[in-house]
């Protein structure tokens, strides 16, 4: 299976669109949103074929024009899995991805698999702006937010990664060695229930949270030699709960981030219903980042491309729109 290399080049499905004129296209959105029902073809031709600077300069447009805000003109005129997709469309990253960890800790059961997989996958500057966002919207902060909302380890774990305080730089082979040495003691202590599992935890913690991915690589691999097992493999059969599915999100993300996400995408559409949140939530935040590096590894690994699994598991504007995301066949 293909790594991508160490500053691989991400790229995403979603580009500026050329000769665009913010005017031009909400004057188009008025016109499909006027009158009785709307063209709701137009509405997705224009929203998912611009990037997301180029949308926000629409929403100004469509302000000064009309003196009306177009998400709230929007959200009249569709409704549903489309509503959702389109919305999030519309809004600048980091205040869509804080309205997906407000709502995965709203109501009576918490998300933790939408907390997981935004936390452990967005970098130091996407996590700030995403601090950020979480404050000026719902005026608290993210960390006082998950710290009523999780507990224990677990809550520690993703307090950790809300910082937005992973190391930047290379790797540090010394280090390296004595990280997995930790990590390999966590292991052992399964077998000798004396050992102070929790201080060795919390160093785990630090370290999964903490070093840079090219220092976690090489931590991966020196783990490899001492035990010759993978760490990801380990972790599955020595821990549980969340808690283990925050380390594997990580492990893996460090690993290969657009392939976490393929998977992601593929468990989303597989039996017999849709997770209809999870797909559109990722269809969003990675449209514009690595999509087409998802969609290679989607391929390579399930045989199919994630076009035909869209087209297979989802039916009418959403499957469009969803589509247009994707941005092709492979």
């Amino acid at each position: 299976m293909a790594k991508p290399a160490q500053g691989a080049k991400y790229r995403g499905s979603i580009h500026d669109f050329p000769g665009f004129d913010p005017n031009q296209d909400a004057e188009a959105l008025y016109t499909a949103m006027k009158g009785f029902g709307s063209d709701k073809e137009a509405i997705l031709d224009i929203i998912t074929s611009r990037s997301n600077r180029q949308r926000q300069e629409v929403c100004q447009s469509y302000k000064s024009l009309y003196g009306k805000d177009l998400m709230t003109d929007l959200k009249s005129e569709i409704s549903g899995d489309l509503a959702r997709l389109i919305l999030g469309l519309m809004m600048p990253p980091a205040h869509y991805d804080a309205k997906q960890l407000k709502k995965a800790m709203e109501g009576a059961g918490t998300d933790e698999k939408a907390l997981i997989e935004i936390l452990a996958t967005r970098t130091n500057a996407e996590i700030r702006a995403i601090n950020e966002a979480y404050k000026e919207d719902y005026h608290k902060s993210l960390e006082d937010a998950l710290s009523s909302d999780t507990s224990g380890h677990f809550r520690r774990i993703l307090i950790s990664l809300a910082t937005g305080n992973r190391e930047e730089g290379g790797e540090n082979l010394d280090q390296a060695r004595e990280d997995a040495q930790v990590a390999a003691e966590i292991l052992e202590i399964a077998d000798t229930p004396s050992g102070d599992k929790t201080s060795l935890e919390t160093r785990f913690m630090t370290i999964l949270c903490t070093r840079s991915y090219p220092h976690l690589r090489r931590v991966f691999q020196e783990f490899i030699k001492m035990s010759n097992y993978d760490v990801e493999h380990t972790i599955k059969k020595e821990m549980s709960g969340d808690v283990r599915d925050a380390f594997v999100a990580i492990v893996q993300s460090v690993k290969n981030k657009p392939l976490f996400f393929a998977d992601k995408l593929y468990k989303s559409m597989k039996g017999a219903g849709t997770d209809e949140k999870t797909l559109t939530r990722i269809m969003v935040s990675r449209s514009e980042i690595d999509l087409l590096n998802i969609r290679r590894e989607f391929i390579e690994k399930y045989d199919k491309s994630l076009h035909q699994a869209i087209e297979g598991d989802t039916s009418g504007d959403f499957l469009k729109a969803l589509l247009a995301l994707c941005g092709g066949e492979d």
